[in-house]
């Protein structure tokens, strides 16, 4: 696993990212990328841990979920999250080399994006920023 290193904030900046995935050094160094950026970021473990943040403490601005899991995928776990109406957008991050795989994450719609591990900071950042733009400005910019 390599070491990523923190440049800016930008629009991370207060976004609420949850992150899903059962290897914990995985798990730790996305979430801790994003929250020093200035993400307020949820960690789930499994794909049912997932669900259970996503009905919990949502809604997020952004999902980033590892496909394969224990019980339920990150796909599986998002189709749900699509089957309910919730249109969030959504980074599905694999080491997975399956050819099926990029159409399984088009089927999620044009707010969802495959991100092939493994991956620097460079890359999940220019994602995450890409995603959270069009989400508009945050509550505390319009303040201004």
């Amino acid at each position: 696993m390599a070491c990523f290193v923190l440049r800016s904030r930008s629009v991370l900046s207060d976004a609420r990212i949850l992150v899903a995935d059962d290897d914990p050094l995985m798990l730790d160094s996305v979430a801790e990328a994003l929250t020093g950026l200035g993400a307020r970021v949820t960690r789930a473990a499994s794909g049912a841990d997932l669900v259970d943040q996503m009905a919990a403490a949502g809604p997020f601005d952004l999902v980033i979920t590892d496909i394969a899991m224990p019980w339920m995928s990150g796909l599986t776990a998002m189709r749900a999250a699509r089957t309910a109406g919730l249109g969030t957008a959504v980074i599905v991050m694999t080491g997975r080399r399956d050819e099926r795989i990029p159409a399984q994450v088009r089927a999620l719609g044009p707010n969802a994006v495959l991100l092939r591990k493994p991956f620097g900071l460079d890359d999940l950042e220019k994602l995450v920023s890409t995603f959270l733009a069009r989400r508009g400005p945050t509550p505390a910019a319009t303040d201004a």
